[in-house]
């Protein structure tokens, strides 16, 4: 079936959306659900179709000529194909670098206005806001070094230019700027705050895993640039805030992965020996065969950690 489905989807253009969006989430379970050996078979027949990607590219390129939808929360038809697409790209870009696939045709994509979808958000809903971090996160553990894609912008067009003394961070961290790393990071912990009143689950987790992959993405390129973001003080303040959001408990998923986060970099200054000693008597008093799944697998996470 992914060779008609496939084909049939090079053959559509954005505005298709009613054919489109189904066919390209049937793409991506594919993809996810095939056992490893059938999953190479599929990344190779996917990225062997040039007319495909073709049509992502365009997709991708929607995302900001588009208008949103009058609601945040309203997924218009248009918005659930962008969300597909960003999924299933992401998708693609993990297991072609996983399989080492040969690409037939590559995809390019302005950074800036990747992470300015993030940053900015612009009334964007939940599930595309989720969808494009997916994108980011598969970027950043990628180390930005895929095969697949290529990323254009004002910091990646300079490209192997001598970098200035004031600019040597920035040459460390290509092609991200120190800029746009704190935006980004301010922006993922506003999200959190405000997600925190609206239980808006899978954005946090989302948000929270973009945040991790972001910290290790700066400890590769420079560790002193990881360890400064990860001591900020208001890392303390977003800690805060999660805690008397509603749930008083440490034992949310998002405060644990979060504390975790500032162990693994040592940040003394965010996370001190009575709130880890709070967590264990939190973990030891609790019913561990009831929590949820999320948190289970983050409490492991921290326990490993600590």
């Amino acid at each position: 079936l992914l060779f008609p489905v496939s084909n049939l989807c090079g053959r559509c253009r954005p505005r298709d959306t009613d054919l489109l969006q189904p066919s390209l989430n049937f793409l991506y379970w594919t993809l996810h659900q095939a056992t490893p050996c059938s999953q190479q078979r599929a990344v190779a027949v996917l990225l062997s179709n040039v007319s495909l990607l073709e049509l992502l590219q365009k997709v991708l390129e929607c995302t900001w000529l588009w208008s949103p939808a009058p609601e945040p929360a309203y997924l218009s038809p248009e918005d659930a194909l962008l969300c597909s697409g960003w999924l299933l790209v992401a998708s693609l870009l993990l297991y072609q670098h996983r399989y080492n696939t040969e690409v037939h045709q590559i995809l390019s994509l302005d950074l800036t206005e990747v992470l300015n979808a993030v940053i900015f958000r612009k009334k964007k809903p939940v599930l595309l806001l989720v969808s494009i971090m997916q994108f980011l996160r598969t970027l950043l553990r990628q180390n930005f070094s895929s095969s697949l894609l290529v990323l254009v912008g004002q910091n990646t067009a300079q490209g192997a230019m001598q970098p200035q003394p004031s600019s040597l961070q920035d040459a460390a961290l290509y092609p991200l700027a120190m800029q746009q790393v704190f935006l980004l990071v301010v922006s993922l912990q506003n999200l959190l705050v405000h997600i925190q009143l609206q239980k808006e689950m899978l954005l946090s987790q989302a948000v929270v895993a973009c945040l991790e992959s972001l910290v290790e993405y700066l400890y590769v390129k420079n560790q002193d640039a990881a360890l400064h973001v990860a001591s900020q003080p208001w890392h303390r303040f977003l800690l805060f805030a999660l805690l008397n959001g509603g749930q008083k408990s440490f034992l949310q998923p998002e405060v644990l992965r979060l504390m975790t986060l500032f162990l693994r970099y040592q940040s003394s200054n965010i996370i001190s020996q009575k709130e880890i000693s709070q967590i264990l008597q939190e973990a030891a008093e609790a019913n561990l065969a009831e929590l949820p799944e999320a948190t289970s697998r983050a409490l492991h996470l921290f326990l490993c950690q600590v």
